[in-house]
């Protein structure tokens, strides 16, 4: 027997553990729903709350109307005892009685509902301010969560292909290194067609100062002063 109850109990300790894990993936999804339902919740509040007012400001008119018929009434029994006609003005006494019992009553259930109207005011102005915090609550934690899950994300592709980055970096070495010996075998090819040609050797010679071409415009301008005796 005791082993079936440390059996159910485990089984309830999964059961838990599993609702809790899904309670905790959904996280934000049943928050936006919860600030869903208030707010539906408010709504209907608010109906109510209008419901509630009108019937007080009917039963404001019918202790208007009761206060009117009382003091009407009033001056129907002045003027029966003017005419000291005390038996009317007795049976008109008796109805502003009635009057004055119907309107304590009406009085009585325009308290309560004034009472209830401020007591449901409060309510909804509490309830509208708690629904704002929480959206704004849940636009930080959406910002959270994206921000979290992108971070994530890219440490996870870092990591995952971090030999594949490696990989990339090698072949963008191997590139350069082979555009470089390209150049450097298109360098020696433009020497060896130089020499080749004798290009070479005519740009030694110009350095030196030898070959018809290099003669300097001071040499040739002394040649023709000295050929017409100058």
């Amino acid at each position: 027997m005791s082993i079936l109850k440390k059996l159910f109990t485990a089984v309830r300790g999964g059961a838990r553990e599993v609702g809790e894990s899904i309670v905790d993936a959904n996280g934000i999804r049943i928050f936006e729903q919860e600030i869903a339902d208030a707010q539906s919740a408010l709504q209907k509040a608010k109906k109510s709350l209008t419901e509630v007012m009108a019937k007080e400001m009917q039963c404001k008119r019918k202790v208007s109307a009761l206060n009117s018929s009382i003091s009407e009434h009033e001056d129907y029994a002045g003027q029966a005892l003017s005419q000291d006609n005390e038996t009317l003005a007795i049976e008109i006494a008796e109805k502003i009685g009635d009057f004055e019992t119907e309107k304590a009553e009406q009085e009585q259930v325009l308290s309560g509902f004034t009472n209830h109207i401020v007591a449901l005011k409060q309510q909804v102005k509490e309830a509208e301010k708690t629904i704002k915090e929480n959206q704004r609550q849940l636009t930080m934690v959406k910002t959270t969560e994206s921000v979290q899950k992108a971070t994530m994300a890219v440490n996870s592709t870092l990591n995952t292909n971090e030999s594949s980055m490696t990989s990339a970096r090698a072949s963008l070495d191997r590139i350069k290194q082979r555009q470089q010996d390209r150049q450097d075998e298109l360098s020696a090819a433009k020497q060896l067609e130089s020499a080749t040609n004798g290009d070479d050797l005519k740009a030694k010679m110009a350095d030196a100062g030898i070959g018809g071409s290099n003669t300097k415009n001071s040499d040739i301008l002394a040649r023709i002063k000295a050929k017409q005796g100058k």
